[in-house]
């Protein structure tokens, strides 16, 4: 029985591996192991960063959102506390993009927000 090495199996693979590093920096994408430890690496961090960005976007509409509420002489508890009482579903990304693109209506939606907060009594805890 002839001794059988991995020609065919291990070319695939490589390239394989290779094509995955493409674009990546040096020796990253030449070098199988390189490039093996640096795919890894990037799966890990494009996993991780997946949940990060719906993290870092709700930090964003809320502080878009705060700074719009300020500018009303409001606080943003008090409007989002109110808006649940109202009954009012917006969420905060469609909250921050109408207190940006239209002023007038985020001025309403605020006063109703306030008003309803202030007409209910706080919970006694």
């Amino acid at each position: 029985m002839p001794r059988v090495r991995k020609g065919a199996a291990r070319t695939k693979s490589r390239k394989r591996i290779l094509r995955q590093a493409r674009g990546y920096y040096g020796t990253k994408h030449r070098h199988k192991y390189q490039a093996q430890n640096a795919i890894i690496r990037a799966g890990v961090y494009a996993y991780r960063d997946r949940r990060q960005r719906k993290r870092d976007f709700r930090a964003l509409w809320i502080a878009r959102i705060t700074a719009a509420c300020r500018m009303r002489g409001s606080r943003y508890s008090l409007v989002i506390n109110g808006l649940k009482q109202a009954g009012i579903n917006l969420n905060r990304k469609m909250l921050s993009q109408i207190a940006i693109e239209d002023p007038k209506l985020f001025d309403r939606i605020c006063e109703a927000g306030v008003k309803a907060s202030k007409a209910t009594p706080a919970k006694a805890g």
